[in-house]
């Protein structure tokens, strides 16, 4: 019988999760069409599959298989998907997250088991960018969003006082002449901001070399995340104020977070390229390098 070959050794294993955790992965996908705080997860499989196709040239003809790693890996997702089945006093979204984290684990298991642990290493990214199908359960989500409100206020009376515009802040509540506005949950742009990191962190990747300079762009992206929520605040409201009131519930209101989302990216790709001239070596003007002194003669 033909031995079979690692790519497909490495489907079959992923074939077996996907079997077994069939129900979470249906649960999250339907999450992920029907909630914006989720709706990230769809782009993942093709990232992570975009990725390793870019970089394919790293796997070698003749894999060696990483089976220590690669059984303990396994035998870690097999305990965390016992524990979501079978662990005491987990709500339903808690199991649910369980389950998704035991899919990504075994899913890298299996890719160490089959092309080994150098090549692995080689794709820790995008591996590790699998854990983005896990779906944050609801109390983790919660604490997100209230962030995400209390900055974005914060971010939008800043902006407030430096448009010379009277404001006062009550909580989520902010207030400017003729208008009290609440920033609620549907304001805190949680979709956008996990766009926006989402999008940093692939873009840094590519772009970048030294692990610090990638870190410092996601470090960048998260309070961007915020201020990008006060402009849209401060515009919307100034709009609403100053030229007409149909702007506190138009479109731009509704649908204008990817205008303001568009705008953080020119911010991260600016810094991106900085980071990136700064890692470009000087070259020499037109010189070429001078040999060593005792260099033999041709």
């Amino acid at each position: 019988m033909t031995r079979l070959t690692a790519p497909l050794r490495f489907a079959v294993l992923c074939g077996v999760a996907v079997l077994a955790e069939w129900r979470a992965l249906a649960a999250t996908f339907s999450l992920a069409l029907n909630r914006e705080e989720y709706t990230q997860i769809l782009l993942v499989l093709p990232i992570v599959a975009a990725l390793i196709f870019l970089d394919r040239q790293l796997f070698k003809s003749s894999p060696r298989p990483g089976l220590r790693w690669g059984s303990a890996i396994c035998v870690l997702s097999v305990t965390v998907a016992m524990l979501a089945e079978w662990g005491p006093g987990f709500p339903p979204d808690a199991r649910l997250s369980l389950s998704m984290l035991a899919v990504v684990i075994w899913w890298v298991g299996a890719f160490v088991l089959c092309f080994g642990n150098a090549v692995a290493r080689a794709f820790l990214f995008p591996l590790g960018f699998l854990l983005w199908l896990v779906p944050a359960p609801e109390f983790m989500l919660a604490h997100i969003i209230t962030f995400l409100q209390q900055w974005s206020a914060f971010a939008a009376q800043l902006l407030f006082t430096a448009a010379g515009v009277p404001v006062s802040q009550d909580g989520f509540f902010l207030t400017i002449p003729g208008l009290t506005l609440e920033v609620a949950k549907e304001c805190s742009s949680i979709r956008s901001s996990l766009m926006l990191v989402l999008t940093s962190m692939v873009l840094a990747q590519l772009e970048l070399r030294a692990f610090w300079r990638k870190l410092l762009v996601v470090a960048v992206a998260i309070p961007l995340s915020v201020a990008k929520n006060g402009l849209r605040i401060f515009t919307i409201a100034m709009l609403g104020t100053k030229i007409d009131p149909g702007f506190l519930t138009g479109r731009l209101h509704h649908h204008g977070g990817v205008v303001f989302l568009l705008i953080a990216l020119v911010v991260i790709v600016l810094l991106l390229w900085i980071l990136r001239k700064g890692e470009q070596r000087p070259v020499a003007s037109g010189l070429a390098p001078m040999a060593p002194l005792n260099s033999p003669q041709r």
